[in-house]
């Protein structure tokens, strides 16, 4: 398992071509060997796969746009394989996340995550809280979604700190979705005068040695840090924070 940077972190040191580009150096000097590209500006693929090359990182995985996944999936992934990347994300479901969605979300996307399938990538979809919310027949939106597509078809891209407040156990997730889970989100969950707030992994309250350990028996393969909101702090420290912490529990 390898531990990544998921950029949209940093979406804010990322506005042009020349800050994006300083960030991958930034990254790349913490220590982080691999990052998912998400929340940055536009860019030319040859131009990333320069850059990556240039800092020695990888792309595990990106968020990217619905409409291009949907309507153009050869071309998404022929375009990811420019700076070789293989692993294509959904940032939420489109439309918005509850149980009369889903079937759409499933019908719209099932023929763009086979035909990305046949081409040899995969697609991946990005959880918040509200997939945990229960079905009317009780089963939880997560489950559902993932019931109507083959894990050859649809990998989810678990985020610690939603699945912790949308009140799921995360342990008992990772165990219930062993086999979808190439790439996850690491995130930390702290309490602020009555706040949930996210922290650098290993500066809250989720037992990343347990949930690291239950990991390692799935088929993740990269453990991407992410912290969308760093409240004042330094976005790059709070990162180096948690690479610190994960390589001293990997």
């Amino acid at each position: 398992m390898e531990i990544g940077v998921q950029l949209y972190t940093l979406r804010d040191y990322c506005k042009t071509l020349d800050d994006f580009a300083n960030t991958l150096k930034r990254v790349a000097d913490i220590g982080y060997k691999v990052v998912q590209v998400s929340g940055v500006c536009e860019y030319d693929p040859k131009w990333l796969d320069e850059q990556l090359k240039k800092n020695g990182l990888k792309c595990a995985l990106t968020h990217y746009s619905y409409d291009e996944i949907k309507d153009f999936p050869a071309e998404t992934v022929e375009k990811h394989k420019v700076f070789g990347c293989t692993n294509i994300g959904l940032g939420s479901m489109p439309g918005g996340v509850n149980e009369d969605n889903i079937s759409n979300f499933a019908s719209s996307y099932k023929r763009s995550a086979q035909i990305i399938k046949e081409m040899g990538a995969q697609l991946f979809y990005h959880n918040h809280h509200w997939e945990f919310s229960k079905c009317s027949d009780g089963q939880l939106i997560i489950d559902k979604i993932a019931s109507l597509f083959d894990e050859s078809e649809l990998q989810i891209t678990l985020d610690t700190y939603w699945v912790q407040y949308g009140g799921a156990d995360v342990c008992d997730v990772i165990d219930r979705l062993n086999g979808r889970l190439k790439c996850v989100h690491l995130k930390d969950m702290i309490i602020v005068d009555g706040e949930q707030r996210m922290a650098p992994v290993g500066q809250g309250n989720l037992n990343f040695k347990k949930i690291i350990s239950h990991l390692k028996a799935t088929n993740c393969e990269y453990a991407l840090v992410e912290q969308d909101n760093c409240y004042c702090a330094d976005p790059f420290e709070c990162l180096k924070q948690s690479y610190e912490y994960l390589r001293s529990i990997l």
